[in-house]
Order: structure tokens, then sequence, then C-alpha cells
């Protein structure tokens, strides 16, 4: 069956240029976006309830725009002035990038990994008797922990923001040929929020090898699936899909 519409389960992109666009106008399609999952702040009193002082920590590790908005957020609320000497380990450069919107981007110690967090391996091992904080939603992968105790850093989490399904009851009955997912909480919720959900004729797009368990467990067939060697992003994923079938 050709394609025609697909359901994007993220934000819509701000740039005009998104591979999104034009996938959209390259292959004539109707793409919609919306968040099947969204974050909401937790608050000074929790985060003094899990015994977190942010004077005990020298430096902060960012894997997500989330924690970087939540961090600064929290020591706002709390009335901590972050010291000019800490040191931001992120895990990508869009995450550090992303720094610039709460401190001055060429004045601060930031490092960066090429593509995870255990790309600064040895950034580590030079600040090993230092102390860092690790903001996190409810929701971690263990990957991270894992690494942080095989280098023995003395680190911390700290849940600033809890992971929460969306209310997507307005599409009950709306049909899309794709959806598309990025983590296993989207698959979540897709069925908390429709239970009696039936694949049938729908296309499921997935985003890396967690997303993908999570909708095999769920009953879901896969028909997309990125990254691969040749098509490393979602829209180049589709693309190809969608050349096959819209012959």
């Amino acid at each position: 069956m050709k394609v025609k519409t697909i359901l994007v389960s993220q934000p819509e992109p701000s740039s005009e240029k998104s591979p999104y666009s034009r996938l959209r106008e390259k292959s004539k399609l109707i793409v919609d976006f919306r968040p099947f999952i969204h974050v909401e702040g937790l608050n000074g009193k929790d985060v003094r309830q899990q015994k977190i002082d942010f004077n005990n920590f020298q430096n902060i590790i960012l894997t997500s725009r989330n924690a970087v908005d939540h961090f600064f957020r929290l020591c706002k609320e709390m009335r901590f002035t972050v010291p000019d000497s800490t040191k931001y380990f992120c895990q990508s450069e869009a995450v550090a990038f992303y720094l610039q919107k709460y401190v001055i981007y060429r004045k601060r110690k930031i490092y960066v990994g090429e593509r995870s967090i255990k790309d600064l391996d040895d950034t580590f091992k030079k600040f090993s008797d230092e102390t860092y904080l690790f903001p996190t939603s409810d929701l971690l992968k263990p990957e991270i922990p894992k690494f942080l105790d095989k280098m023995k850093v003395n680190w911390k989490r700290a849940i600033f923001y809890h992971t929460v399904v969306s209310d997507l009851s307005d599409l009950r009955d709306v049909y899309y040929d794709i959806l598309v997912f990025f983590s296993p909480s989207g698959i979540e919720s897709l069925f908390k929020n429709f239970p009696d959900f039936k694949q049938k004729n729908t296309r499921i797009a997935v985003y890396g090898n967690s997303t993908a368990k999570a909708a095999e467990d769920a009953g879901l067939k896969i028909n997309i699936k990125a990254p691969m060697v040749e098509t490393p992003s979602m829209t180049m994923a589709i693309e190809k899909y969608i050349e096959k079938v819209n012959k």
C-alpha cells in the first residue's frame, strides 16, 4: 500500500529546512507531528528530598536539552548560583550548544562526546577525584550509569523531571499510514491512550534497538527501522521505504 500520511511522535522541528520538510516536499506527503510523551518538572522540595545539595558537585553531566533546562530552572528556584568553575560534560554537540541559552559558552569548561558521553572516558579520568551531578528524568537507560561506575566516577543521579504520557484522545479516529517512534515511552503512550489499538495496515517506524524491542513486545510489526548502515537517520529510512512502496 502506498504511503500518503505520516505521524511523527515528536514535536515539530522549528527549522523549515528539517529533513522532514524535504521528505514532505519530495514525496508529496502529509507529515504531522505530535509528542506522545512530555516532561513535567519537579520542584525544589522534591529535589531536597533526594538529598541533593548543588554545593557538593563540581561537574554536571548533561545528556539532553531537557536536562539542561531543568537543571538551570531548579538552580534559579533554589537560589543557587552556578560557579563559573563548573565543568559540563555533554553527550553531544547539540546539548553543548544548547547550554548557550544559560551560560557564556566560551567562558565555561565544556566537554563534548562525539557520539555519546562514553567518548569522554579520558576526560573523566583526568578529573577522577571530582564530583559529578547527573540530572535525569525518572526514566534512565542503564548504559550511562554502568559506564560511570566502570570509570569509578564519583557521581550522583538527580531526578529533575518526569516523563509523562500525553493525552492523544483527539487522535482516536484519525488514521495515518506510518507511525514513527523514537523511544519505548512512545510505544507505551500509544497503548495507554488506545488500549484496543490494532495495527492492521499501519506501518510502524522505530529508531533504536530499545524502541524496536518495545514495539515487538507490544505485538507490533516493524516495517521501518533506523539507524541502519544504509539509512542512519529516520528520514532516510522512511524515504527508502516510500521509494519502494509508492512506485
